[in-house]
């Protein structure tokens, strides 16, 4: 055992480049073990980055720097291999992870506690989410009233064919793939049955994942996790009988246990190894006109290193030219000895998956490691820029695949007409209307779409192929249709290398590298959305034409249900919902050929 750990304490220690050059000299480790305990505070709440700065604007001026998951696993792995660091303490109430992130966490805590540290987990409220984390932890505390809602998982779809019907809109699709099940929500009120087929198979396995991992982090029984989760009653303290959690107490006592168990001279920090932040303070003019002309982020790096770029997100013209942009960047720079990609998306334009796809391959082309960490979702053009990556981490939840196309585009002429507004059209050129929201498409029209949308699909199929090669298991086509797995699922069929997050990933990248000290960068560096408004231009020359990122204008369908008061009497997820409407609306006014993966409303 400590063999192993002393390889796991290696790897971590050179995923994040605190690798020692020399052995520590003759004393040091009295010195060590006379520092005053040191434990890490972890205080998560809202919503993990994946990176980059943060979209601003003059309305928004916050100068707070949002967290990364790349900050809090740096941390925790610091956390790991330093000596003084007895314990790390979690309060992750209020936190919004998706489930990768959580099984990534979840992992660095095992990791700490095979390390012989000590991980505390305090909640007010049981749900999956903490009952995962919770399952690491070796002092699992709840509070005595703490509502308890670990009860499985509840995954919704929306269809909005009443709602377009109600405005007069007419969605008009095309699928390619029977399981390519992206546009139903539009034209029909309930699912069909390959998409019922995928989203069972998908739940199920999501359900599974969860079940295991906490029977075998509180050593139970995986039926009497599934009764217990059954129960729909749970207490705090039927909680803490069933072996769920380890004991109740309010806050103040969990707080005094830490300290009793630690003694007076320990030190908790709540900034362990994290950035800050904060951000820039601004007090006054001259604070603004400081941060306007600062130019300390000019300089170029000095050491080798490992680069983190972060797709986030739907993928459009403006989301993916930034980070194109910067991947031809680091494409010039020597500095640059690996990329780790972080894809967190469920597709979006099949044009600006293929422009992505571009600057991937001329990463590539310089023959430097290129690793994708999924994150909670990856499917469809998010899988279209991960294939060509070297190697492919996910976690076992992440949503994967959906290998496949849908064409389709909004007719409005009925909610014209109800606002009074007609139309006339004068045409020259048998298809010069077919993008015409005034009316549907012609039989030959859809052909004609059909026809572009299978040279799509063809070229997606080679770019899995040529980049997962020999790893996928069997022929493609059978994997593909549309077809939606979960990183499990997608890791016994090749679709996906291995089973891990953005720490393995940094790790097989430096690993691959051939490079034994190599920094490790989150590009571009996050900053607030006030940084942001204020950051100096990008002024690279690598592309003398750049790709555009000037995003869709859209048709307001949002302000338009606002002004009824419709939107204001709908719960959170409904009101989420017409949000993803309006912006699909906009991508297939931009284009009508798009790579999307399905999506689901997922309550876990």
């Amino acid at each position: 055992m400590r063999a192993l750990m002393y390889g796991l304490a290696m790897a971590w220690m050179a995923a994040w480049g605190l690798l020692a050059a020399e052995a520590p000299p003759a004393g040091e480790a009295e010195k060590v073990a006379a520092v005053k305990p040191l434990i890490a505070v972890y205080d998560l709440e809202g919503k993990l980055a994946e990176g980059g700065p943060s979209q601003a604007s003059l309305l928004d001026l916050d100068a707070t720097r949002p967290l990364t998951l790349f900050d809090v696993t740096r941390s925790l792995g610091r956390a790991l291999t330093d000596a003084a660091v007895k314990a790390v303490v979690l309060d992750a109430d209020g936190a919004e992870f998706d489930l990768s992130q959580i099984q990534e966490i979840r992992r660095h805590l095992l990791a700490l506690r095979e390390a012989g540290k000590d991980v505390w987990l305090y909640s007010e409220h049981l749900t999956n989410g903490i009952a995962l984390l919770g399952s690491a932890a070796n002092h699992f505390t709840l509070m005595r009233e703490a509502d308890c809602a670990f009860n499985g998982i509840y995954a919704e779809s929306m269809y909005y064919k009443g709602l377009l019907d109600k405005l007069g809109v007419q969605a008009d699709v095309i699928h390619i793939g029977d399981f390519k099940s992206y546009g139903e929500m539009f034209y029909r009120t309930g699912p069909s049955d390959y998409a019922r087929q995928q989203e069972e198979t998908l739940i199920n396995s999501i359900f599974e994942q969860i079940v295991d991992a906490v029977a075998s982090g509180r050593k139970l029984a995986p039926d009497k996790v599934r009764a217990l989760i059954d129960d729909g009653g749970l207490t705090a303290t039927g909680v803490v009988a069933a072996g769920l959690a380890d004991e109740v107490l309010h806050r103040s006592g969990f707080v005094q246990k830490l300290r009793e168990t630690y003694g007076k001279e320990a030190k908790f920090d709540r900034a362990y190894q994290l950035p800050d932040l904060d951000g820039p303070e601004i007090s006054g003019l001259m604070d603004v006109f400081h941060l306007m002309f600062d130019k300390s982020d000019s300089a170029k790096p000095k050491k080798d290193y490992v680069a983190v770029v972060a797709l986030d997100g739907d993928i459009s013209d403006e989301s993916v030219a930034p980070v194109r942009a910067q991947i031809l960047k680091l494409s010039k720079d020597e500095r640059a000895k690996a990329l780790v990609l972080r894809v967190n998306s469920p597709g979006g334009s099949a044009l600006a998956s293929e422009v992505l796809w571009e600057a991937l391959d001329e990463w590539k082309q310089s023959a430097r490691p290129l690793v994708v960490s999924m994150g909670g979702v990856a499917a469809s053009g998010g899988y279209y820029v991960a294939s060509p990556a070297d190697r492919i981490f996910a976690e076992a939840g992440t949503i994967t695949g959906s290998i496949g196309v849908v064409g389709m585009k909004f007719v409005v002429a009925g909610a014209m007409e109800k606002l009074g507004i007609t139309t006339h059209a004068t045409q020259r050129g048998k298809s010069a209307g077919s993008l015409s929201m005034s009316r549907g498409y012609s039989k030959d029209e859809a052909e004609t779409v059909r026809k572009s949308m299978a040279v799509v699909y063809e070229t997606f199929k080679q770019r899995v192929t040529a980049g997962r090669g020999k790893a996928l298991k069997g022929e493609l086509e059978p994997l593909a249709g549309g077809r939606v797995y979960s990183g499990k699922d997608a890791l016994a069929i090749g679709l996906v290398d291995e089973i891990g997050g953005l720490r393995e990933a940094i790790i097989h990248a430096k690993q691959a590298s051939k490079l034994s000290k190599l920094e490790v960068k989150l590009l571009p560096e996050p900053k607030s959305p006030l940084e942001g408004l204020f950051a100096k231009p990008d002024k690279d020359t690598t592309e003398i034409i750049r790709a555009g990122s000037t995003p869709a204008a859209g048709l307001r369908l949002r302000r338009l249900l606002a002004s009824t008061g419709v939107l204001e009497a709908l719960p959170e997820s409904a009101r989420a919902g017409v949000a993803r409407l309006a912006k699909r609306i906009e991508a297939f006014n931009n284009t009508p050929i798009l790579l999307l993966g399905p999506e689901l409303d997922l309550r876990w």
